[in-house]
């Protein structure tokens, strides 16, 4: 799973990767000065089976986060920053809502909404340029050959300019399973999931869900395939100085019962529509990452591909009826330990033991 954190300079994006992943120094994708860093997902539960297993290992599921320098026309028209964009599964868009004398504005004033829309129309812009290039392409095949599927593939592309020409993100279009898969194949930047990360003031500090709650209700209502958090970059920025057992008492101090770096990552999770299932032994305590929904035969294949060939079952238990009952025997002995088939929809926090051939 990959994330790349975009928006305009000065908004604070390359801060809060340094704290999200801990990367400093430069990591080149391409010819663009990207940089890649790994976050891991905040999960209280593997400590818990950590504190109860006690193993040597415990190993958190990860989101990948791609730092890319600002969103610019000039950037846009570069081959390798495009084609950086484009492998991400989803973006998080850093809007600047801190004043700061000593860090200016390219626009000269703090303006988040209008920020939003001038990052979002070059994300537009850049899909139309693909649209109307592939349409011209098309109309000159058509006219050699009959042939049904470039019929579908050129109506597709209409739609997806008529609401471009509108100014709509792809990712606001009603589409049906087969033009979504048509549409992959373009991997359209409007068409991702956009994360608004909403950054913050220290002042503001303790209105972080009141701030993501108004963008929710207000600018953002109603769009699919959105989410917005909000951050405080100070904070971060002094949280991830402090040891461990301070910084809840920090967090605290603010009226905050989690950072928003944690918040941000479970947000990024959520939009993708991406979950955890939990493996739990003496030997490690593991967090998987699998689509919500899927069967327990595709949750094996994400642990090993021969898991998935050659399942039998999953024995299945919820990580709390573990941590309450004092391991497998216990649960075994309630009978909360059960035996799933392949089409079991493996839960959010179900801890699973997989038997295979």
């Amino acid at each position: 799973m990959k994330t790349a954190i975009i928006g305009l300079p000065m908004v604070g994006k390359t801060s809060l990767f340094t704290i999200l992943t801990g990367v400093h120094q430069d990591t080149h994708i391409g010819s663009t000065s990207a940089r890649l860093g790994v976050a891991k997902v905040p999960d209280a539960r593997l400590d818990e089976l950590a504190r109860l297993f006690e193993p040597p290992k415990i190993t958190h599921a990860t989101v990948e986060y791609v730092d890319m320098p600002s969103i610019s026309k000039e950037n846009l028209r570069d081959p390798s920053y495009v084609a950086s964009l484009r492998v991400v599964d989803a973006f998080a868009h850093v809007l600047r809502l801190f004043e700061d004398e000593t860090i200016p504005h390219e626009k000269g004033s703090v303006d988040p909404i209008r920020d939003l829309g001038d990052v979002e129309t070059e994300l537009i812009l850049s899909d139309l340029m693909v649209v109307e290039k592939r349409l011209e392409r098309l109309d000159k095949d058509r006219k050699k050959i009959k042939n049904p599927e470039l019929d579908r593939e050129f109506e597709l592309l209409e739609k997806c300019k008529a609401a471009l020409e509108e100014d709509k993100p792809l990712r606001q279009m009603e589409i049906d399973a087969e033009e979504e898969k048509r549409m992959r194949g373009f991997q359209f930047l409007s068409q991702k999931p956009m994360l608004y990360v909403l950054n913050l003031g220290e002042a503001e500090a303790g209105k972080l869900h009141q701030r993501e709650q108004e963008y929710r209700e207000g600018p953002l209502a109603g769009r699919k395939n959105t989410s917005a958090t909000a951050v405080c970059g100070k904070i971060e920025a002094e949280l991830a100085e402090l040891p461990l057992e301070e910084q809840r008492d920090y967090l605290a101090s603010y009226g905050l019962q989690e950072s928003g770096l944690e918040r941000l990552i479970s947000a990024t999770y959520a939009l993708l529509g991406l979950m955890s299932f939990l493996t739990a032994g003496e030997t490690e305590v593991r967090a998987w990452t699998i689509p919500v929904r899927s069967p327990a035969v595709k949750a094996a294949g994400a642990i090993h591909s021969d898991f998935e060939k050659k399942f039998i079952r999953a024995e299945v238990v919820n990580w709390k009826n573990l941590i309450d009952l004092g391991g497998y025997p216990g649960v075994r002995e309630k009978g909360l330990l059960r035996l799933e088939g392949k089409e079991y929809i493996v839960k959010d926090g179900d801890v699973l033991v997989i038997r295979h051939g």
